[in-house]
């Protein structure tokens, strides 16, 4: 269980969603030692999902095994157009500032998904991300259909009854859009560099 002050750590959510809005482009080096492409990464996808997270975010670790078995979940499954479900975390906090969320740190962590690192934060900043996690979910169009949260308990999985984002997941999958109502992500900040 994470439990936080508000004086701990301020909270931020994401703003309300640009709906079919085309994914931006990137190419970032990975902790795998490649260097990987949006086009790499979303090809052959019928749900393209990118993620904004970091290693020290308590919202973030809080829910780092729910994405392990979000990724398992939909791992080898295909939708209904034959392509499957695509997932890509990336870091661009300011490591100067926050140590744990450096490159070298970055490689200790086991994620099944390729996680990349955005130094510049300039993909960050295409994106309009601003907090971690901040989830944007992609068709096989590569436009947005879905950036809202993981689900409706970050702190305490045992008390999930909503699971969001994987719904949207099957949706897609299923060959429909999600729902529009979605509910905002909420987590720290993005850390830009000064």
């Amino acid at each position: 269980r994470y439990t936080l002050s508000s004086q701990q750590m301020p909270k931020l959510y994401t703003p309300e969603p640009e709906l079919g809005s085309p994914c931006h482009d990137f190419q970032l080096p990975a902790t795998s030692g490649k260097t990987l492409s949006m086009r790499e990464l979303s090809k052959g996808a019928d749900a393209f999902l990118v993620m904004f997270i970091c290693n020290h975010c308590p919202y973030v670790k809080a829910i780092e095994p729910r994405l392990a078995k979000l990724h398992a979940l939909f791992q080898g499954r295909k939708g209904v157009n034959g392509g499957g479900v695509s997932m890509v975390g990336i870091s661009a906090n300011d490591a100067v500032g926050y140590p744990e969320d450096s490159f070298e740190k970055m490689k200790e962590k086991n994620h099944p998904y390729p996680y990349l690192y955005d130094e510049s934060q300039k993909v960050a900043q295409k994106f309009g991300a601003v907090c971690t996690p901040d989830f944007f979910l992609y068709d096989r169009n590569l436009k947005l259909v879905y950036r809202g949260r993981l689900d409706d308990n970050w702190q305490d999985e045992s008390k999930v009854t909503t699971r969001d984002l994987a719904g949207a997941i099957e949706s897609l999958l299923q060959g429909m859009h999600p729902n529009r109502e979605q509910k905002p992500s909420m987590g720290c900040s993005l850390k830009w560099k000064p």
